[in-house]
């Protein structure tokens, strides 16, 4: 197994270091994107004001996604290889981001945006990518989807992209999950010897590096510069579903699609947990609440830094042991099982509120209880209007 990772690395190895570089300048033109567009955003009014649930202390700028789509579209045409694929992926891209800017602008309600994020999905579908076969949920055959491959390409695509767009709650979080992402999509796509996808996927987490940099806190920075909005955590989920299946539906380079989940596992259950609860309850599955885990951890007293450090470690926690299950031959089921099993016990875990945060106040110093003090303040937080 070993000799087969080294000669994927040897394979990959005429176009690593290029493609590295790529990532490097694509991270730089994201950058000074972000920079630029700041007095334009100010100018038309594509701001995120201090309101209601929104905590952040000015107006900041909602451009990130305009920034990294940028990065985006240059990496991936000076990478090369163009086909109908990425021909669609970022005809794709450009319907999200244009109408999540109307979003952040106009507040467009879910019943609008959930078409068009599914138009997008039919784009990429036409153009060649698509959920064929979700590996072997109920025995050792894989299953096949067959007819249902578009409602469930749709129905996985909009999943993530509400997962994503839910977490973009914090200073550098849905960024910094993305970043998490896609190092685990280009580890898995070099072991498996598709190059090609990883030197596309290193390109991308290039343009996600650039506006990360100024949308996490540093030392340096005591606040988001710029925020992605809903155009850049649509781009982002869309960007991350549309990775994964190119990833796990390649029958050249095989990855189990058993793996995707647990790449983007923290906002996925997130996510499913919050709608399952909110439909129980008899209410809109998009309802605007502060119960989602970024809201639990800031009141167990996280600082948001360290709350998206911490989240962006569980991430690549739980895709690493994922990884290593399948390499130990776990059977899958197991893992789809497992999947499950910490969805329900994030729901039972979150179905009281006090639970939850002292669970979380654990998490952030299990071994000094005198420190595990939940403050019950939401710190400079970016609430979004996917929670609406």
């Amino acid at each position: 197994m070993l000799a087969q990772f080294d000669a994927t690395l040897f394979d990959a190895g005429g176009h690593l270091l290029p493609d590295l570089a790529l990532c490097t300048m694509t991270a730089a033109v994201t950058f000074a994107a972000v920079c630029a567009l700041q007095p334009i955003a100010r100018r038309l009014g594509i701001l995120d004001h201090p309101a209601g649930r929104k905590d952040h202390a000015i107006s900041t700028p909602t451009t990130g996604g305009i920034a990294m789509l940028l990065g985006i579209l240059l990496g991936l045409a000076l990478v090369g290889h163009w086909d109908r694929i990425d021909l669609t992926f970022a005809a794709a891209a450009l319907v999200l981001v244009a109408t999540g800017v109307l979003d952040d602008l106009f507040d467009l309600h879910w019943w609008l945006r959930i078409p068009v994020q599914c138009f997008a999905v039919w784009l990429v579908y036409r153009g060649g990518v698509a959920v064929e076969h979700v590996g072997p949920l109920l025995g050792a055959t894989s299953l096949n989807l067959g007819a249902w491959q578009l409602p469930f390409t749709m129905f996985a695509t909009v999943g993530v992209i509400n997962a994503i767009n839910m977490s973009d709650g914090v200073d550098g979080l849905a960024g910094g999950i993305g970043l998490a992402t896609f190092a685990m999509f280009t580890a898995a796509a070099l072991y498996s010897g598709n190059a090609q996808l990883a030197g596309k996927v290193i390109v991308v987490s290039g343009a996600i590096l650039g506006f990360w940099l100024m949308n996490m806190r540093f030392p340096w920075q005591a606040r988001a510069r710029v925020f992605m909005g809903n155009a850049g955590s649509a781009l982002l989920g869309f960007t991350i579903a549309w990775a994964c299946f190119r990833l796990t539906q390649n029958e050249a380079h095989p990855v189990s699609p058993i793996l995707g989940p647990w790449l983007v596992a923290t906002p996925l259950v997130d996510c499913v947990v919050l709608i399952g609860r909110r439909l129980l309850n008899g209410q809109s599955p998009f309802r605007a609440d502060r119960n989602h885990m970024h809201h639990l951890m800031l009141e167990a007293g996280f600082a948001p830094r360290e709350l998206t450090l911490t989240v962006m470690g569980i991430n690549l926690a739980f895709g690493l042991l994922a990884g290593l299950a399948l390499l130990a031959r776990v059977p899958e089921p197991l893992l789809v099982l497992a999947f499950m099993l910490l969805c329900v016990g994030y729901f039972w875990l979150t179905g009281r509120r006090v639970r939850a945060v002292a669970f979380f106040a654990w998490l952030r110093h299990p071994l000094r209880p005198e420190r595990r003090r939940p403050t019950g303040i939401g710190l400079a937080t970016e609430a979004t209007a996917s929670e609406d």
